[in-house]
């Protein structure tokens, strides 16, 4: 203790030259000069490198691009395959499985080796993948890759090793699963036709056993043509030929007939006896016109032909077939069609494939169908079969996640046990109704809840304003809570003066959220620069919600000077600056209007989050408001603020007043750190009214208007992004390197260039290239100094411009302005979700050649039509207990605020300790002077005591506000105060201050604010994401890197524990998405519709295993059903037969090597350690080293083989030799 306060003593003595920048490119956390060193700090930091390890966990929602669906009747899980190669596996809730093809390649078909824990994958790069499902994570064990022919098409009979494979040759192969090899049984498409037949019959779009005989396979092909092949004895039984392109094919269970689904959208009904033509053709939405003409019809994609015990009458499901007529305005459709009742079910969205769930897996008996799998572009439904109004199953899983397009996320764990049930009971009551009642038929696996769980929740924002509270506890999500943010607002009406012109696609669309879970305040920040308080209740109220309007928008032209002066700042007086006070009048009436109104009326609100206050930015000289960048709440000071670029705003929302409105520079006081140099006033800007509310927005041009699906053309962007191709292999902190990834600009439609918005705010643009007069480009004033349209130098978003083209002067009338777009185009935007990260920019067609995307902020400043005017954003905000001042003795309410230019300023406030005087005195708050600098933008605040112990920010406990009131007692607030002051009795002479920006983080000693650490975390690139999080009973720094590295650094030293590069090629959709949270785990979007979560944490790592389900489950195979002696009499029962006889090596040959390609699975030790452990584990290797056996034995047989075969050649030429001269005489020989 004598010691700390000697260092402490040390301290108050120095200079504020301590705040200097370190030395740069220190590997790790040095202490800055006339300083303490780390060993003077009494911190025992127990974290060390073991303690974390990279792993991903879970990922959540719908599958991104679905294209395959499959089913196993029998384990009951169902695999769903993707446009991008993943996986999904599901079974009953609890097991959810996520595996990816290295590939990447289109998964095309799925086929399950039914209750045999294995799946078969056919990709569209002409791979077959053998995936083992007995273990917890799935893994390949066979790949065979064809050379020659595209596969179109995969069968594998029930209990069955031999796999048919149709080709786009026409060909048919057989594929043995179990050792995965080509068999030399070839159907080659010329023997399968008519020898008179001239055209090619086309791909193999179907191919199955019949029913009857095992002996049959039925081959479909594209053209029409439909053959059955005896596979005994080589030949066609009979061949069928329809003019129309075939589909699908559907077996009747008995296998004397089958249905065909046409591109006419018909239906032919086929019987073996006689197929010369089909016995039934019907249109089932097909109607005959006056003229006896049929209406033309859309394809029936895929027809299932189901028999029923319960009925005599079958079941006839098919997708598609509406009349072209009646389609243009009607959604996909599903048509179940059970005698002469025909019901057609619209879905939402495109289907992708559907299936029909039966009891039995054999083929040959009645089916009896249960459900219908539908499997839809962006959604996935069961429809029960079993009830006559065909009702849809309540789905378990987390499939609408992307409902509206997510915006923003947080991620919060070891939440307060109660929030969880409270937040459920009061969403119970949103639940839809109407659902059946029978239980969810995919039930399959097993799952127990693991031992390390604790209460988490994910929040997501979407661009239509609602909220969604997710119950992420034990790697498992469950939606809690669904809140409408949409009603606290009127309803825009169009053509009503200046609130018709804001109507706008997404107006609502949630930007960032700050969540107390403690005193359960909610704060919501839209995209149309509002801020909604929300307050929890378990009582509805009818109250009347409180509008306050803030006029930020300062006026301000200063530009930073090109002179960086962190080290050693220079001074100005701050009477230069000149911005607008916030309250001076505007321009006129109109322009004091905020984007939305506010419901001025009472408003009925149910349980749950109330909206109590809402505080909007209003227009100011036809300008829109900028957008919110930052924002922060405190319940025990009752305090609200939040910052945009052009500067900072507290509310207290007790009190419902605005407490402080000032701009960037005023936030400064006589400290400000940068040279800035004075302009000239800027003239009023035309009405930009169309502008208002641009985050998330997109403009199109009028060709692209019609796309009305703000979902759809946000996803179609985000899938053909292009990520960034960076040295990977380097470490952030090594030495810069440039990223080998360019554009030519020749080869894209329409010269663009990446625009990289502020990271603090997740807001994007997407212009239209249009030529001709019209209004000035507006951007928000935060990003003009991100453009990067010709270098893309993967540089900080805070750096200076650097003039590369022609220089601009000061003072000098600029040129004309890139046009928004043409006279008479009305605006058009769309909410563009964090899913979708992509900004374009049109620029001139000489720019260069060279270009990158990603998140890289251009110095440059060579596009002379936009404004590149600099301001100030405030990027982070923290209230907490700290000193205002050098010269405090006490801990006081301080409001911590970062700027985009890596200032760090401090706000004491003055806060009335009475409940009586906080509802009535003011509060008083303003700058303090003090000034700390860092290299990039600010990122993060958090506080530690000096033991090294993360210090909470003070919060309310929670009460009812609508609860009943006791006269005898009444209700008091009660705080809860994490003071350094109480920590430990050494806190009680300060605290530390951890502080991080996109380049470095530093340790602070407070109230000397004397830099004790600092660490220069990346030269090359920037940070996108910084936290403080405890794991392992500590606390650590984790950071999430522009180039795709995720670190760990301790806390207070700021020595580097981690540094993996997790994210070889990152988007900006991850970018915009990843969060860390406590317990050492974090999440993105990994897709548009998808939520990845991983850990950082071996503990967690090491535990995993026990978390997740089972996939696999012993399942006694049930039994054939025994049909009688009088049907098996008549032919009644299939015949089976032997196909290893026909089949194997011995009887067929072996296949030409040339054709396909016999790759082996990731066998490794590796591999072997995430298998499950125990008997699972045992016969995986067991079945290895017989796979490796059987290899060995069959090279050996071959070499056997050639050996004979020699041996008999060398035999029959000497017998030869013997023959010629036997019967020659000596004297002829």
């Amino acid at each position: 203790m004598k010691k700390f306060r000697k260092v402490l003593d040390g301290l108050s003595s120095s200079s504020p030259g301590g705040v200097a920048s370190p030395s740069c490119g220190s590997a790790a956390g040095t202490p800055t000069a006339h300083a303490p060193t780390p060993q003077d700090i009494h911190v025992q930091e127990t974290l060390v490198s073991e303690n974390f390890h990279i792993c991903k966990t879970v990922r959540h929602g719908f599958p991104y691009q679905p294209t395959c669906l499959a089913f196993d009747p029998v384990q009951k899980i169902l695999a769903i395959g993707s446009r991008t190669g993943g996986i999904r596996i599901l079974g009953r809730p609890g097991v959810d499985c996520y595996s990816q093809h290295e590939s990447g390649a289109a998964v095309l078909q799925l086929q399950f080796l039914i209750n045999e824990g294995a799946l078969v994958t056919a990709c569209a790069d002409d791979t077959l993948h053998l995936w083992n499902l007995r273990q917890r994570r799935p893994a390949i064990l066979h790949s065979l890759k064809f050379n020659r022919e595209r596969i179109t098409f995969c069968h594998l009979p029930f209990q069955s090793k031999w796999l048919y494979v149709g080709t786009e040759r026409g060909n048919t192969h057989i594929v043995n699963i179990e050792s995965f090899v080509l068999s030399g049984y070839v159907i080659m498409w010329n023997k399968a036709i008519e020898l008179a037949t001239k055209a090619h019959p086309g791909p193999v779009v179907h191919l199955s056993d019949s029913p009857k005989d095992e002996g049959k396979l039925l081959i479909g092909f594209e053209s029409g043509t439909v053959v059955q092949w005896d596979l005994r004895a080589k030949k066609v039984d009979f061949r069928i030929y329809y003019d129309e392109a075939i589909h699908s094919v559907s077996w009747h269970h008995e296998g004397k007939q089958f249905m065909c689904s046409h591109s006419d959208g018909s239906l032919t009904m086929w019987n073996l006896r006689n197929t010369a033509r089909p016995i039934q053709i019907t249109y089932p939405h097909g109607k005959i016109l006056k003229d006896g003409r049929k209406e033309s019809c859309k394809p029936i994609l895929k027809v299932e032909y189901k028999t029923s015990r319960n009925s005599s009458e079958p079941y006839v499901i098919f997708s598609g077939g509406l009349s072209y007529d009646k389609s243009g305005g009607r959604r996909p459709t599903l048509t179940i069609m059970h005698g002469k009742a025909i019901t057609v079910l619209e879905m939402d969205h495109p289907i992708v494939e559907f299936l029909v769930l039966c009891d039995t897996p054999y083929s040959n008996e009645v089916q009896d169908p249960y459900a219908v799998v539908v499997l839809l572009e962006k959604d996935f439904i069961v429809v029960d079969l079993t009830q006559s109004n065909f009702p849809i199953f309540e789905n378990p899983y987390p499939m609408d996640i992307h409902e509206s397009p997510v915006t923003c996320t947080a991620y919060f764990a070891e939440c307060p046990p109660d929030i969880i049930p409270i937040l459920y009971s009061i969403g119970a009551k949103q639940k839809k109704t109407g659902y059946s009642h029978k239980e969810w038929p995919v039930s399959g696996g097993t799952w127990t809840l693991g031992s390390q769980t604790y209460p988490e929740i994910i929040v997501t924002g979407h661009a239509d304003g609602t909220v969604k509270f997710w119950d992420a506890s034990a790697i498992t999500l469950q939606m809690l809570y669904k809140l409408k943010t949409s009603k606290v607002f009127e309803k825009p009406k169009v053509g009503e003066g200046r609130a018709g012109e804001l109507v706008e696609e997404d107006p609502y669309a949630v930007q960032m959220v700050s969540w107390c879970p403690h005193s359960r305040l909610f704060c919501v920040v839209g995209i149309s620069a509002h801020v909604i308080l929300y307050r929890f209740s378990k009582h509805d109220a009818n109250t009347q919600i409180v509008s306050l309007e803030v006029r930020l928008q300062f006026d301000s032209e200063d530009v930073i000077s090109p002179s960086e002066a962190e080290n050693n700042p220079c001074f100005s007086d701050p009477s230069s600056h000149s911005p607008q006070p916030p309250g001076s009048p505007g321009s006129g009436t109109q322009d004091s209007l905020p984007c939305l109104k506010v419901k001025n009326r009472p408003v009925r609100m149910p349980p749950g989050y109330q909206a109590e206050l809402v505080v909007q930015l209003q227009w100011v000289d036809g300008e829109p408001p900028q957008q919110i960048t930052s924002l922060d709440i405190n319940s025990a000071y009752g305090l609200l603020a939040f910052g945009n670029c052009n500067g900072l705003t507290v509310v207290d929302f007790l009190q419902k007043t605005i407490l402080m409105c000032m701009g960037t520079l005023d936030l400064y006081g006589a400290a400000d750190p940068y040279q800035r140099l004075t302009r000239s006033p800027r003239k009023n800007r035309q009405s930009t009214s169309d502008f208002c509310m641009r985050g998330l927005s997109h403009f199109y041009s009028d060709s692209k208007k019609r796309i009305r699906t703000s979902y759809q053309s946000l996803t179609e962007l985000s899938d053909n992004q292009v990520s960034m191709d960076m040295e990977r292999s380097k470490s952030p902190t090594s030495v810069p390197y440039p990223s080998s990834l360019h554009y030519d600009p020749r080869s894209m439609p329409e010269p663009v260039a990446s625009l990289r918005a502020s990271h603090c705010s997740p807001v994007f643009y997407l212009l239209d290239n249009v030529k001709g007069p019209g209004r000035k480009l507006s951007l928000p004033t935060d990003l003009k100094t991100d453009l990067d349209h010709v270098n893309g130098h993967c540089t900080s978003p805070t750096s200076q411009p650097c003039s590369v083209g022609k220089p601009r002067i000061t003072g000098v009338p600029e040129g004309p302005r890139l046009t928004r777009r043409g006279p008479g185009r009305p605006p058009f935007r769309k909410a563009q979700s964090a899913a979708c990260m992509e900004i374009s920019l049109p620029v001139s067609s000489h720019t260069e050649e060279s270009r990158e995307n990603s998140f890289s902020r251009s110095r440059s400043s060579s596009v002379s039509s936009i404004d590149r005017d600099t301001k100030e954003s405030v990027t982070t905000l923290q209230f907490g207990e700290s000193y205002g001042r050098k010269g405090d003795a006490l801990p006081t309410a301080c409001l911590w605020v970062g700027t985009s230019l890596g200032v760090v300023l401090l706000l004491p406030i003055s806060i009335p300790t009475e409940e009586e005087e906080r509802m009535e005195e003011p509060i008083t708050m303003g700058p303090s002077g003090t000034v700390l600098m860092l290299k990039g933008s600010v990122l993060r605040f958090a506080f530690l005591d000096c033991g090294g112990a993360l210090i909470q920010s003070p919060y309310e406990v929670w009460r009812d506000p609508n609860g009943p009131e006791d006269p005898d007692r009444p209700r008091r607030r009660k705080l809860v105060n994490f003071s350094p002051s109480s920590s430990q009795e050494a806190c009680s002479d300060g605290h530390l201050a951890v502080v991080c920006s996109e380049k470095q983080a530093k340790v602070i000693l407070m109230p000397t604010q004397a830099v004790l650490f600092t660490h220069n975390i990346t030269e090359s690139s920037f940070l996108l994401r910084a936290d403080v999080v405890s794991v392992c009973n500590s606390v650590c720094l984790a950071c999430f890197c522009a180039n795709g590295h995720i670190m760990t650094l301790s806390l207070p030293s700021l020595r580097p524990l981690m540094d993996i590069n997790y994210l070889p090629l990152t988007d900006l959709r991850i970018a915009r998405t990843f969060v860390f949270t406590n317990g050492g785990q974090a999440l993105y979007l990994s897709s548009p519709t998808e939520i990845q979560r991983l850990t950082y944490s071996q503990e967690m790592t090491d535990n995993l295993q026990d978390m997740l389900g089972e996939l696999f489950t012993p399942i006694e195979t049930p039994e054939a059903q025994n049909k009688g002696f009088l049907k098996g009499f008549f032919g009644g029962n299939a015949q089976t037969f032997d196909r290893e006889e026909l089949f194997g090596e011995a009887a067929a040959g072996k296949a030409s090597r040339s054709l396909a390609q016999h790759i082996p699975g990731p066998m490794g030790l590796e591999n072997m350690k995430t298998a499950a452990g125990g008997v699972v584990g045992d016969l995986a290797r067991a079945r290895i080293a017989l796979d490796q056996r059987g290899e060995r034995l069959g090279e050996l047989e071959e070499r056997t083989a050639l050996m004979m075969n020699s041996a008999e050649t060398f035999s029959t030429h000497a017998h030869q030799v013997m023959l010629k001269q036997k019967d020659k005489k000596w004297y002829q020989l």
